[in-house]
């Protein structure tokens, strides 16, 4: 479970956009701790932040044992010679420590011609005598789940169901990688915490592509409209006791997923996701957590 070409990333990581806003310093400080407490996966997107390649190579030259992973570095900010040249780079520094994850982002055109398109030239360089780079694509509709299985080593699935994580394992097969992320809250208070998830779901309830996810499985426009109903809230975002998070977020695994790395929210502006990463690690991970 967990292991990708090569790559152990173990059944739980950790995914944040945290490090978007840290300084470099504030990175490998935070991110030696996170290997301290055992985690042995770290997931972050590139989001207008900091360099995808770059910032993956400062967390990688910062730890150990940790496997870093772009989730996602969008194809439009960089060409394809650049991201092949970046990851190869950080393939032969770091030996199967590094997982490139590639999303469509912002662009205009078709995602799913745009995505294609970007591997063709990817895949052209390796053809000629460059190294094949390891990869796996951002993807929740089919057609993207079907291109993700074809020309990659799987999938990463963002702000999904347990359900959809079924689905998805259906599309891609037995032999692709799976890893999805899922946002979860350590509140008890039932109003409290779907207020602070209603806070967090606000662009994934606006956006078109999101929502015709969300109507794929299910959702009526009343469930998502008007902050979202307390159904897709709770199924989007995990909240309570970590026992209880953490039995949720095994259902994913049940269902077909290899990893999931999990976001935590509602965590004070200015202030470290830390305490409920430990908390995590202690409900989660196998392994001791170190001093």
């Amino acid at each position: 479970m967990g292991t990708i070409d090569g790559l152990d990333l173990g059944t739980y990581g950790i995914y944040t956009f945290d490090f978007e806003h840290l300084s470099a310093a504030g990175m490998r400080e935070a991110i030696r701790e996170l290997e301290d407490q055992g985690w042995r996966a770290f997931w972050f997107p590139e989001v207008g932040g900091h360099e995808a390649l770059t910032q993956a190579g400062n967390l990688l030259a910062a730890t150990d044992r940790m496997h870093i992973v772009n989730a996602i570095a969008q194809i439009g900010p960089r060409s394809p010679g650049a991201t092949h040249g970046g990851a190869a780079l950080l393939a032969q520094a770091y030996p199967d420590r590094h997982l490139l994850g590639l999303g469509v982002g912002a662009i205009a055109r078709k995602p799913l011609a745009a995505m294609a398109e970007y591997l063709d030239e990817l895949d052209a360089l390796a053809a000629d005598g460059r190294p094949p780079i390891r990869r796996i694509l951002a993807a929740y509709g089919p057609r993207m789940l079907e291109l993700a299985r074809d020309r990659g080593a799987g999938a990463h699935t963002y702000h999904v169901t347990v359900s959809h994580t079924e689905q998805a394992r259906e599309i891609l097969g037995p032999n692709s990688f799976l890893g999805v992320e899922h946002a979860v809250l350590f509140e008890t208070d039932p109003d409290r915490a779907r207020e602070i998830a209603r806070e967090h779901l606000v662009p994934y309830l606006s956006t078109p592509y999101n929502l015709a996810k969300f109507h794929r499985l299910g959702y009526t426009e009343a469930d998502t409209s008007g902050g979202g109903s307390d159904r897709i809230v709770d199924d989007l975002v995990f909240w309570g006791e970590p026992d209880s998070i953490a039995d949720r977020l095994r259902d994913h695994i049940e269902a077909g997923a290899d990893h999931v790395a999990v976001q935590v929210i509602g965590v004070e502006p200015g202030r470290s996701a830390v305490a409920q990463w430990r908390t995590l690690a202690e409900t989660l991970l196998p392994q001791p957590i170190s001093a």
